[in-house]
């Protein structure tokens, strides 16, 4: 489907699908810069401050889960609205704990929470967009979405400066109220009564199961999970890698971090520059050979002394592709989804979360070395393009 939608409309649209998608990956750049602060006031290891990041991604991963089934049959407004009022909640928590046990409980539910926003945006852009306009429209919320790692790294930074690491978490919940108002008084609900999934909640499960064993699509979803793993496999090793490692303050690694995600921003646009010369599947097999290159890269400079521009410019040029990965195979699943594009987009999250929460503590094994982040980096990307080609023969078989 193809809405009609005003210039303005669709501005405020990608505004607030772009924010909403963003909250869940926003809770984890916010505190980055936080990370070795709280790690010594916790008293705990690396490693298990890293396990924090792994408990929302968990938290997000499950809870699309349910998130997707229950819009397909709901509608996704509400689904929306609470979602965020328990993301506020959970964040005002965090901010009184003293237990890195109960900060990692307090992450799940956070991430439970903040999952709505991720299948949400997803499903309602699909509920008004299909083909290239879907391309484009994912391109403007991965674009906004890249605002997010550029500027809340900065104020995560800044704020650590001047406050306390709580404040970050007051912050997070003023945010989630804010979202939850501005869905209930501007989103109109863009699933129709006529085409909800009927008969349940198993039987929204039921239709999420058959769509996911599909040919055309779990290869595709399993690839698009390995690209936000490598993703995650730098996200989760960068703050100890570029302070620890390379001695970097949090104020310079805060600018660093920003940078690579204005990657994400250019990286987002490429499929829709590239188009005019190559389809979405040419884009995405020739993108991470050339990601699986670059980490190959990475692995072998270990051979060589250390140095921080080199390692930073490899990065960049990742995050670029990875950015412009995840617009293609997200859009490439979605465009398939004609029904239950909520399910649809759960099952989406649920890879993506899941790889990103399995890679994140394993980067943290080789502590301040960047050694893990490459191997990951290149295990995700070689993975990913080994499923988008069997996927290519699954279908050609067809």
């Amino acid at each position: 489907m193809n809405t009609a939608i005003s210039r303005r409309r669709l501005i405020w649209l990608t505004l607030l699908l772009g924010t909403v998608s963003a909250t869940g990956p926003l809770a984890i750049d916010l505190y980055l810069p936080a990370l070795p602060e709280m790690k010594t006031q916790f008293a705990t290891s690396a490693s298990l401050m890293q396990l924090s990041i792994t408990s929302c991604l968990i938290g997000l991963a499950l809870g699309q889960l349910i998130a997707g089934p229950l819009s397909d049959q709901y509608g996704r407004r509400k689904p929306l609205i609470a979602g965020f009022i328990l993301f506020g909640l959970a964040s005002l928590a965090m901010a009184f704990i003293h237990s890195i046990t109960l900060l990692i409980i307090l992450r799940f539910v956070q991430g439970l929470a903040g999952a709505t926003g991720q299948v949400m945006a997803r499903a309602v852009a699909r509920d008004l967009f299909s083909g290239q306009r879907l391309t484009h429209f994912y391109a403007l919320l991965n674009t906004v979405n890249g605002v997010f790692p550029i500027i809340a790294p900065i104020i995560g930074g800044f704020m650590i400066h001047y406050v306390d690491w709580q404040a970050i978490f007051v912050l997070l919940a003023i945010i989630g109220v804010l979202i939850a108002l501005a869905v209930a008084l501007g989103l109109p609900e863009s699933l129709p009564i006529d085409r909800r999934q009927t008969g349940g909640f198993s039987a929204s499960l039921l239709a999420m199961g058959k769509l996911t064993v599909q040919p055309s699509f779990w290869p595709l979803i399993l690839a698009t999970g390995l690209v936000y793993g490598a993703l995650f496999a730098y996200i989760s090793a960068s703050t100890f890698v570029f302070q620890t490692g390379f001695g970097m303050a949090p104020q310079t690694f805060s600018l660093l971090y920003a940078f690579n995600g204005l990657g994400i921003v250019v990286g987002s646009n490429l499929p829709g520059w590239l188009i005019k010369y190559f389809s979405n599947r040419q884009q995405v097999t020739g993108l991470l050979t050339l990601a699986a290159i670059v980490s190959a890269i990475m692995i072998v400079s270990l051979l060589f002394p250390a140095n921080v521009w080199l390692v930073s410019g490899l990065i960049l040029i990742l995050v670029i592709l990875i950015g412009a990965l995840l617009t293609l195979t997200v859009t490439i699943i979605m465009d398939q989804a004609t029904h239950n594009a909520g399910s649809a987009s759960a099952v989406i999250g649920l890879s993506q979360d899941a790889c990103g929460g399995l890679v994140s503590p394993l980067v943290g094994l080789s502590g301040k070395s960047y050694a893990a982040m490459g191997v990951m980096l290149f295990l995700c990307s070689a993975g990913a393009l080994g499923l988008v080609k069997y996927q290519h023969r699954l279908t050609n078989e067809s």
